[in-house]
């Protein structure tokens, strides 16, 4: 594991790591229907790359237990976490190809996203495990792009050793009911908050319901968020409240929400208090949107703190 930094807690991501495959559209096609791209480019990402890059990017000393394939993108994906900052001595090499996501963005910087798991589907729980090292962890990040059979082993590891668990379901799925005590911190947006929750979640008075039935059946603490309108937060203990996104013109939003749950989980481990820390993971998040790629788009600690000076010096 990366060692801890400048006395900042580190942060583990356990999850996935893909070449992301993307083509833009002026709009998305109809059933059956064959369109004319503007273009294909290939970028690295993967939900559980690019939290660990925003981590990362954002000062925290963060690594990543993943895998990538034998094919010819593994060491592409390999070399750009290691550019962003993370720790990959524990991403495997698996026999065969790496994850792929093939991505098609609209004009309006709205995507579709079609995964093939190649090797992340083939991280198994004893691999976490041989390689987890919870010494100085803050918290451990996971989704849903790796088997759940890992990615529980990891809760319940993690848990023993008393280190944070933080929980995005994407892409979205149930979570069940004896897991949401052991996490620390459970991440969705309205599609994963219907999922978890059961309740449909349009805006923040159904995020808020949302995450007090989640509250309710165990989680400590709820981040549902909702694009355009922002974020809201909940936690046992305490008020709920929402943060507002910054207004910014979206070119591509494939990894936005990696993009503000690094970026949060990064601000945590460094001390900042909820509040303060979504406000930073908003303004990280409105920067990736105006830029493409996954892990391409990510901005740095100084370019979102420049962002948030630029945006309260317009207020």
């Amino acid at each position: 594991m990366m060692p801890d930094q400048q006395g900042k807690r580190s942060i583990l991501v356990v999850g996935s790591i893909n070449m992301d495959v993307v083509s833009k559209v002026e709009r998305f096609p109809q059933p059956g229907e064959t369109l004319s791209g503007l273009g294909t480019s290939f970028f690295p990402g993967g939900k559980g790359a690019n939290q660990a890059a925003a981590a990362a990017k954002a000062g925290a000393a963060c690594s990543m237990i993943g895998a990538v394939g034998s094919d010819p993108f593994g060491d592409a994906l390999v070399g750009s976490l290691e550019d962003s900052g993370v720790g990959v001595q524990s991403v495997l090499t698996k026999e065969g190809t790496s994850g792929l996501a093939i991505i098609t963005v609209n004009a309006d910087g709205e995507n579709h996203i079609v995964l093939s798991e190649g090797a992340n589907g083939l991280l198994t729980a004893e691999d976490a495990a041989a390689e987890a090292d919870w010494d100085g962890v803050y918290a451990v990040l996971l989704q849903n792009e790796i088997p759940w059979e890992t990615g529980t082993a990891v809760i319940r590891s993690a848990g023993e050793a008393g280190v944070r668990v933080w929980l995005n379901p994407a892409p979205a799925r149930e979570v069940p009911a004896e897991l949401l005590p052991l996490l620390d911190t459970l991440i969705v947006n309205e599609t994963e908050a219907a999922a978890v929750s059961g309740i449909l979640v349009g805006d923040i008075g159904s995020a808020e319901a949302a995450a007090s039935e989640l509250l309710s059946r165990g989680a400590r603490r709820v981040v549902v968020t909702l694009g355009e309108q922002g974020c809201l937060y909940a936690e046992a203990a305490g008020d709920p409240f929402a943060v507002p996104a910054y207004k910014v013109e979206a070119a591509d939003t494939t990894a936005a929400g990696d993009t503000f749950i690094g970026a949060f989980a990064a601000a945590c481990a460094q001390g900042s208090e909820a509040r303060e820390a979504l406000r930073f993971a908003s303004a990280a998040a409105a920067v990736a949107v105006t830029r493409q790629g996954a892990q391409s788009s990510i901005p740095s600690k100084a370019e979102v703190e420049a962002f948030m000076a630029g945006e309260l010096a317009r207020k």
